[in-house]
């Protein structure tokens, strides 16, 4: 599969977004993803419910940039939009532990992909309150009942690695989206912003850098190769 977000050379105009299209492949580039909110708006006002995909590897500002989006939304509508994060779906470490897929945590096997479609097509078909599961990164586990998307939130933001992954199971996930952004980062900085992660998390040099290699990098990698391409990109 031919990924554009590889292949573009750096924008020198002054434009805030330019297209790159090869065959059945098409994203349009932006600068920021506050840019999006007036035409997510125009699309919310045509639906019950409008569900938007934020993708992009490990260490890509998934979270970060999903928050500032949402912000950015309700100062324009009061509580129209609301954060799903796939994170909530991680197994738990007893059952990784089980799989012995503790050290590949993170990676596409160690999350309920199955339970997360579960969740969107629930979002997409009802509209009343829906209790989600949200990850707690102090205590490493996701958290049942954490979260909640009101029945009124007609906006949702569903932000995680593997949304545009075009390998099954998660490919299931494809048509529940009605609009899809990936948050695309060099390798390098990619790799950066994971070891500073785990040096956060109390690890020493050497031991974040081989977390940070063994397995985000890999997963990262996953998802620079093998994801589909987003109806826009961001460079993050």
């Amino acid at each position: 599969m031919l990924n554009p977000r590889k292949s573009f050379l750096p924008h020198k105009g002054g434009d805030t977004t330019y297209s790159i299209e090869y065959p059945n492949e098409h994203t349009t580039m932006l600068t920021t993803l506050e840019d999006l909110v007036p035409e997510i708006l125009a699309r919310a006002a045509g639906t019950p419910r409008l569900i938007v995909a934020i993708a992009g590897p490990p260490g890509s500002g998934k979270s970060t940039a999903s928050a500032s989006l949402c912000a950015a939304i309700n100062l324009r509508e009061a509580d129209a939009a609301v954060v799903v994060p796939m994170d909530g779906f991680h197994l738990d470490n007893a059952i990784l532990d089980a799989l012995d897929l503790r050290k590949r945590k993170g990676s596409p096997p160690t999350f309920d992909v199955a339970g997360f479609e579960v969740l969107l097509r629930r979002l997409r078909e009802t509209r009343e309150d829906v209790v989600i599961p949200l990850f707690d990164r102090k205590l490493d586990l996701a958290r049942a009942g954490a979260g909640i998307v009101k029945a009124d939130q007609r906006i949702l933001l569903v932000e995680g690695n593997y949304l545009l992954l075009n390998q099954p199971p998660w490919d299931r996930l494809a048509p529940l989206f009605d609009l899809t952004i990936f948050l695309d980062v060099d390798r390098l900085e990619l790799e950066n912003r994971l070891v500073q992660r785990w040096l956060a998390h109390g690890h020493n040099v050497g031991s974040a850098q081989a977390r940070a290699l063994s397995n985000d990098m890999p997963n990262a990698e996953l998802v620079l190769e093998e994801s589909r391409a987003a109806d826009y990109t961001v460079k993050n």
